[in-house]
């Protein structure tokens, strides 16, 4: 009660967090409440922005329950869920033989709830295709189905969400630059778990007498050690990671108070992830992967521009080659066409190497390996719940399906 005075939480966010469940008294999350409730009334496109695990997915109810449409469907979608080659027919619908398989015609999620709100979750996973269909919707409220001529319309709010940099992703081509814009007119951010103070406190002990009370076993409790470990530390998975950490000691450590020694069983990596929050040369893994990430497509531009100079220029020998690769800033025997994971980057097409197979060759899989091992311990941390290791590795569900396939880790 005393944040709540501090902060000076109006009734209507009481009101709202009272009914969508969400704990604490955060500003940063105080004022996405707010900004949700505002918004709410008003007939715009909103973007919910913030790390995977966050709760994102409270904000678009909350538009949806506080707005004029509130009395008419409500429809969520997980774009990262859904296989390319079928999502175009799971959000606009289908004729009947459309494609193989479409035995009758079907309605689309934007036809079924015309009228009310969809809530597009991890939407930058969208195929491009698919964004330019969506955005045919946000601009004229117009859909096709697929296998179909016939122009039908809807009348539908859109809200998404995402964890990626959008306007990254428009920078890199992922993703659509006019789209970016239709869907943003409003932006409403959900804060990490790591910079909401106190809320760790409030959430913990939620979650433990919520797993105890549901499970009629005995409440575990926290000593201040715990309590300050657990405000210090990074949290990945934000408030999905802290609740599945609650859960378990709820369950292994029935009725006990958990003190530090105890939470760093179960809290992954504790001696890489757990940083004072005063410290100002703490290691981040998000600094790291935006540096690793800048130095791969760097690597891929020089690629492509060699590429570029070999395909223009005959060949005659090794001499003219090695030219080129001087002037591309690559010694001949740096010049490699890594196969990096494509996630990451799109590594160009084998055909379009196989020629140059004595200038450009394979590279060692080091980052292939250091990913493959990433993905091998966040199963196991998460006892092969593939939902909650993709929390905790920040990409979608899809990604990592298919990066368990790619690496062999069934």
């Amino acid at each position: 009660m005393e944040n709540e005075r501090q902060y000076n939480i109006s009734p209507a966010v009481q009101q709202a967090k009272l009914r969508y469940g969400i704990v604490g008294n955060a500003p940063a999350l105080v004022e996405a409440v707010e900004r949700a409730l505002r918004v709410a009334p008003i007939d715009l496109s909103v973007l919910v922005t913030g790390e995977s695990g966050t709760g994102k997915e409270f904000f678009p109810q909350i538009i949806h329950g506080a707005g004029s449409r509130k009395h008419s469907k409500y429809i969520a979608v997980n774009c990262g869920a859904i296989p390319e080659g079928t999502i175009d027919s799971e959000l606009f619908g289908h004729e009947k033989g459309a494609f193989t398989g479409a035995v009758d015609s079907r309605k689309g999620y934007f036809e079924e709830a015309s009228g009310g709100t969809i809530f597009l979750d991890e939407v930058a996973e969208l195929p491009l295709t698919t964004q330019a269909r969506l955005l045919r919707v946000l601009e004229t409220g117009e859909f096709l189905k697929v296998g179909s001529s016939t122009v039908q319309k809807t009348n539908i709010r859109v809200v998404a969400a995402t964890n990626v940099d959008l306007l990254r992703a428009v920078a890199e081509g992922r993703f659509r630059e006019d789209l970016y814009y239709r869907l943003s007119t409003i932006q409403i951010h959900v804060p990490p778990l790591r910079e909401r103070g106190s809320d760790i406190r409030l959430l913990s002990r939620r979650f433990a007498s919520g797993f105890a009370e549901r499970y009629g076993m005995p409440q575990i409790s926290f000593g201040d050690e715990a309590e300050s470990m657990m405000r210090h530390y990074r949290w990945p998975g934000n408030v999905r990671q802290l609740k599945n950490v609650v859960e378990q000691m709820g369950l292994f450590e029935a009725g006990r108070e958990i003190d530090a020694e105890t939470l760093k069983k179960y809290l992954p990596a504790v001696g890489e992830v757990y940083m004072p929050a005063t410290s100002r040369g703490e290691h981040s893994y998000e600094r790291e992967r935006e540096m690793l990430l800048g130095m791969i497509f760097n690597l891929q531009k020089r690629i492509d521009a060699l590429q570029e100079q070999l395909e223009n220029q005959p060949q005659h020998g090794a001499e003219p080659t090695a030219h080129i690769l001087h002037d591309a800033g690559l010694r001949p025997e740096a010049a490699e066409a890594p196969h990096y994971p494509t996630s990451l980057v799109v590594a160009p097409r084998r055909e379009e190497v196989v020629g140059y197979s004595e200038v450009v060759p394979s590279a060692p899989e080091t980052l292939q390996d250091k990913e493959r091992e990433a993905i091998r311990r966040a199963l196991e941390r998460n006892e092969g719940r593939r939902k909650a290791a993709a929390a905790e590795l920040n990409i979608s569900e899809r990604t990592l399906y298919r990066k368990i396939k790619e690496y062999g880790l069934e």
